[in-house]
């Protein structure tokens, strides 16, 4: 009897590439992927043509080293998942690793993961990055993704006890670049981690967040945000493991596609394991489209192991503007287009509010507004 790959609970997970055959597009993690535009990465010879930026210094409590492989908080999160995510592991030989402790202010500690300047051709590369929140570590790291590049970006992110971190990755990349992310988590006994991903630029961007919820008590938020012009190819696929105890997930993705030929993914797996009593979790996918020719594809999954749990849910929604919102615009006297627009915005403002940090917050809304407002005469 072969294995079950439709379940999170027995799909393959490994540290070596030779585990994973090269995707046909077929495999249930590959299936709404453009596959081929992945080819060189899955090849797995990957260059070292991405530049990896931190700050110098960086924030007090707050370490930013370049280590090896070899280093005991390099691997330390779940296994790769898939192919693209093992050949990035295969590629390290070393890490940007960012170490948080207790004595760290509450302050925002910014990476950047730097492609080219769009005047050579981009190679297939990979970097990797290790999060580590120390027992008790406050903080927030924001990924920030731009220029030109083709990438395999590995991202782990460890809390031990108690830790409470926010990661936010926003992916503005140039036109043309594609990249295949996989943020691998962990967190203990009584950590919490706001997850946040925003997908604005390239021509194909997958992320799959791996979250293993370990120690009693863990606790994820997990915002995703999606704008998705015409020939970009935006993905999620996330995965929420209740491995322990009384734990709790709240999972909120929203995406726009604003051009024709825009494509957006949003794969939200939760596994609740037997072991994992006193579960309460609920994830949430909304999708608007609003150009002819746009797609969506959206699909919760949830696996129940034990009927013990506080609760558990998903909903997902695709379709076009709230007709009830435009109507009460437009009656007080706000024309049709403007009234679109509006409704438009609030729709991620409620959600990038959620993020908790001023600055960023405000950043986020300025790009994900300019680039609304670029298709706001194409919207249905």
């Amino acid at each position: 009897m072969g294995i079950d790959t439709k379940s999170r609970a027995t799909r393959p997970a490994s540290f070596a590439l030779a585990d994973f055959a090269a995707p046909t597009g077929r495999e249930e993690e590959w299936r709404f992927t453009p596959v081929a535009d992945l080819a060189d990465i899955f090849a797995g010879d990957l260059a070292a043509d991405v530049v990896v930026e931190a700050p110098a210094p960086p924030t007090p409590g707050v370490a930013i080293e370049t280590v090896g492989r070899d280093h005991p908080a390099v691997g330390s999160a779940p296994a790769p998942p898939d192919r693209a995510a093992a050949a990035a592991w295969a590629a390290t030989r070393t890490a940007t690793l960012v170490t948080i402790d207790a004595t760290a202010a509450d302050a925002v500690t910014a990476v950047r993961v730097i492609g080219g300047d769009g005047s050579w051709e981009p190679r297939a590369s990979a970097v990797h990055l290790t999060i580590l929140a120390k027992a008790g570590a406050r903080g927030t790291v924001l990924l920030e993704h731009a220029g030109l590049a083709r990438l395999a970006e590995g991202v782990e992110i460890v809390l031990e006890e108690g830790a409470d971190i926010t990661v936010i990755a926003v992916h503005d990349w140039a036109d043309g670049s594609v990249q295949a992310a996989s943020h691998r988590v962990r967190l203990a006994r009584d950590a919490h981690l706001k997850h946040v991903t925003a997908a604005l630029g390239g021509a194909l961007v997958r992320v799959t967040p791996h979250i293993e919820l370990a120690g009693e008590g863990a606790s994820v938020e997990a915002i995703g945000i999606n704008v998705t012009d015409s020939g970009q190819h935006h993905e999620a696929q996330l995965f929420v493991d209740h491995a322990a105890p009384g734990c709790r997930s709240r999972v909120t993705y929203k995406g726009a596609l604003i051009g024709p030929l825009a494509r957006s993914v949003w794969i939200g797996d939760v596994l609740i394991r037997a072991r994992a009593e006193g579960t309460d979790s609920y994830e949430l996918n909304r999708n608007l489209v609003l150009t002819k020719g746009a797609r969506a594809d959206s699909v919760p999954n949830l696996e129940i192991e034990t009927g013990r749990i506080l609760g558990a849910g998903h909903a997902s929604a695709t379709g076009r503007f709230d007709e009830e919102q435009l109507f009460y615009l437009q009656s007080r006297g706000i024309p049709e287009d403007l009234a679109r627009s509006l409704v438009v915005h609030a729709f991620f403002a409620e959600l990038i509010d959620q993020i908790g940090a001023g600055e960023i917050e405000a950043a986020l809304k300025t790009a994900v507004d300019a680039k609304l407002d670029q298709r706001r005469n194409n919207y249905l």
